[in-house]
């Protein structure tokens, strides 16, 4: 096939389907405030771009962690509590819909508290109360909502939000853009929400080091569009505390790889700054990776500082079909093993491909096919291609096409990206169980050959997209939520995929997190005395459990 006639059926690209699905996205009532302050730069910019790192992690997860959907679901508000389970949170074997902490009534000293704080920057309108505690993007959910939304501008302010809270004992859950899917801002207990979207500037850009100091609300789609003159969804700070990464992860790594340093306001109230700014360090414990992906359970995060990366001279994108899921994935690990430095290797099943062309009225051919991306001099950029173009071909590929024109690869990144927003054009009315395992690279055949075996036995839609650069794989199934029976499948099959993955030394969740979702593999993945380990840290930085309790760690390791 040549690229030609890819491309002109990518340009008849139809809006009606994506649009309408777009607008159901619920839109957060805007609270006016600046995006940057004056921004101190250690000298002007040189005239090569710039380009910040977590939109190189998050750009490929935006189809499956950085966007949220509404869709219909079970009110619980609705509902008699009576109707709903209480259990344990995160036992092993648990498998309950809707889980409920032990909520007490927030002290009226402490309202009045938080409003000396936050003046008209708090509320306990229930609206806002309900979509803080109830995202529309995950399948996990929680019978209580928070009592209290709080909006601070300033890391002092969260200082007194969180001395306040601790001197209360009253729970907090920190918040950012919301489109966490293991349940990681559910308030299981009620208490005070810290949303920190209104912290959302740049403090300083150092051109010359090449980093950049900004507060946890603002948006890294935003951070990018504000970095460009120098060289949808998720914050930056939320994606620190989730330990994100995404497509791009495979060539520059994970959120983990690339902060350099946190200021962290502790559950006493106190604020840390968890290392310096200097690009390496043997100084002490290394603060800044236990913060990371600690999900708001050890601190509230309110200033980080990321590595930026040079933006590449050149970048080819190719795709290439196969007539099995087992063949894409063949040439995944070959493409690596062959020691070309791929900027991403991305991997389709069938079904998707059949939901991009629904939604998006293309007529790509229906089989597991193959994203790639290269990146570096155009001439090794070209050079790349043609030796994965070789690999492919001898594990049955086929219709190998590239682009290497902005406009050409950015509507072909386009259907990875809006992959998501596909599979609920497919079923408009359901909601997603959004799976998320890895595994050791040299796995990755197996585990997706195995999964995707009980996926079409199921009689449930179920789709795969993965990073097979990395070992990391999602499936999007879609279930009917009025149908318990459903829901138990959904549940069953996202069971079975992390027993397997769990099976070849990999891990229940490569990106999305713990949050709720993930807990009850947690003792089988890391052995209890790790659990052991990560609840005596719990206990020395937060003796009162006030940060974001329930989740992280599982309850039998909690009681």
């Amino acid at each position: 096939m040549a690229f030609s006639s890819l491309f002109s059926r990518l340009r008849s690209y139809s809006k009606p389907i994506y649009s309408n699905l777009r607008t159901s996205v619920y839109q957060k009532p805007q609270i006016l405030s600046s995006l940057i302050e004056p921004v101190t730069c250690s000298r002007k910019g040189p005239s090569w771009v710039v380009s910040l790192i977590p939109l190189a992690i998050a750009v490929s997860a935006g189809c499956l962690a950085l966007h949220s959907h509404t869709y219909p679901s079970v009110s619980l508000n609705d509902a008699p509590l009576s109707d709903l389970k209480s259990v344990k949170i995160g036992c092993k074997g648990s498998t309950d819909y809707a889980v409920k902490g032990s909520r007490r009534e927030v002290p009226s000293k402490l309202i009045e508290e938080l409003k000396g704080i936050c003046q008209d920057n708090m509320t306990m309108d229930e609206d806002e109360r309900h979509v803080h505690g109830k995202p529309q993007n995950s399948f996990h959910k929680a019978v209580n909502i928070p009592d209290i939304v709080v909006y601070p501008r300033s890391e002092e302010e969260v200082s007194k939000i969180v001395k306040a809270c601790n001197m209360h004992k009253v729970p907090i859950v920190p918040y950012g853009g919301a489109t966490s899917i293991e349940g990681h801002t559910l308030s299981l207990n009620g208490g005070v929400c810290i949303d920190m979207t209104l912290m959302n500037r740049v403090k300083a850009l150092h051109v010359e080091d090449m980093d950049v100091v900004v507060e946890p609300g603002i948006g890294w789609m935003e951070l990018n569009e504000y970095l460009e003159p120098y060289g949808p969804g998720a914050t930056i700070g939320g994606m620190c505390a989730t330990r994100c990464s995404g497509s791009l992860a495979v060539r520059y790594g994970t959120m983990r790889d690339n902060v350099i340093n946190l200021k962290v306001v502790l559950a006493d109230g106190e604020v840390m700054k968890t290392a310096s700014r200097a690009r390496k360090s043997a100084a002490g414990y290394d603060l800044t990776r236990l913060m990371i992906g600690s999900e708001g359970t050890l601190g509230v995060i309110t200033g980080i500082t990321l590595r930026l990366q040079k933006l590449p001279q050149s970048s080819v994108v190719a795709m290439c079909n196969f007539p099995t899921i087992k063949d894409a994935a063949d040439v995944a690990i070959a493409t690596m093993h062959s020691g070309i430095q791929v900027s991403r290797v991305e991997l389709l099943d069938e079904v998707q491909i059949r939901a991009i062309n629904l939604a998006n009225d293309k007529n790509l051919p229906e089989v597991p096919t193959l994203m790639f991306e290269f990146v570096g001099t155009e001439a090794y950029a070209r050079e790349q291609t043609q030796v994965v173009q070789k690999i492919a071909s001898e594990h049955n590929g086929s219709d190998f096409v590239f682009a290497e024109e902005s406009e050409e690869k950015k509507e072909l990144w386009k259907i990875r990206k809006e992959a998501l927003w596909a599979c609920f054009a497919m079923e408009p009315n359901f909601e997603a169980m959004i799976t998320d395992v890895c595994v050791p690279l040299s796995h990755l055949a197996e585990l997706i050959s195995r999964s995707k075996k009980e996926l079409d036995a199921s009689p449930l839609t179920c789709t795969v997209i993965a990073h097979a650069g990395d070992g990391n794989f999602h499936t999007v199934v879609l279930f009917d939520p009025t149908r318990e029976e459903q829901r138990q499948e959904a549940e069953r099959l996202n069971h079975f995929m992390v027993h397997t993955a769990l099976s070849m030394e990999g891990t229940c969740t490569g990106e999305h997190g713990v949050g709720t979702g993930k807990m009850k593999y947690l003792e089988k993945e890391l052995g209890i005395e790790n659990l052991w380990t990560m609840k005596r840290i719990k206990d020395a930085l937060d003796p009162n459990n006030i940060m974001n309790p329930g989740k992280l760690i599982p309850s039998n390791v909690c009681f």
